[in-house]
């Protein structure tokens, strides 16, 4: 992977408009899930830290990905596993919180911040302390209505819903105004994983990305 500037991340995130999101118990499993992501177009991945030995395998397996990968890190809640995030080798860092410190630690580290955040004062206030992305979760008690309804009188905030994104209805917030989605087990699905079926996964990504596509272009 090359070494891109904040500014970069965040563009590319935008652009590829889903970051699939791993939590996994059985972290032997990582590679293969990865690889199917990959096959089926998906090339924003997020690790989080529920996944054991969550860092030592973003050490292992960042350095092997293709240029085009954005490689980040997820559930981070202090400033000191960022720094242990990044020195691994993410490339943005996400919280499911709003934590200033962890916003101000990946700065410091010159990667992206995407807090989590659900009421407008949240996520006003995350976006004004720097956020680069503002995670909106959990979005499953919400739809994408809620995402519109924020964007009417914050209309530069850059929001990613996380929690209720399906492969299809991952279109319905994009044009509600998301910048991109955060998908977690519609995408990465956990029995497919236990039964190694990667290929399932694959069928997922190649899913998402064409209906993603196919909002955009309406």
């Amino acid at each position: 992977m090359t070494t891109r500037s904040r500014a970069e991340v965040v563009a590319e995130v935008e652009k590829l408009g889903v970051v699939a999101i791993i939590r996994m118990p059985d972290p032997m499993a990582l590679r293969a899930v990865v690889d199917a992501l990959a096959e089926g177009g998906v090339r924003a991945l997020e690790v989080t830290m529920t996944v054991p030995r969550a860092i030592e395998l973003i050490a292992e397996i960042a350095p092997t990905l293709p240029s085009d990968f954005l490689f980040g890190a997820g559930t981070l809640l202090d400033a000191d596993t960022v720094h242990r995030a990044v020195d691994a080798g993410a490339q943005f860092i996400v919280s499911p919180v709003f934590k200033p410190e962890v916003v101000q630690a990946a700065h410091q580290d010159g990667v992206p911040a995407m807090p989590g955040c659900f009421t407008p004062t949240e996520i006003l206030a995350a976006w004004e302390m720097g956020a680069d992305i503002i995670k909106v979760f959990p979005a499953t008690s919400v739809g994408p209505g809620y995402l519109k309804d924020i964007r009417g009188p914050l209309p530069q905030v850059k929001l990613m819903p996380t929690g209720g994104v399906s492969i299809d209805n991952a279109g319905d917030w994009l044009r509600a105004g998301a910048v991109g989605v955060g998908v977690g087990s519609a995408l990465v699905d956990t029995k497919a994983i236990a039964a190694k079926q990667f290929n399932v996964i694959a069928d997922n990504a190649r899913r998402i990305v064409a209906n993603v596509a196919a909002a955009r272009s309406r």
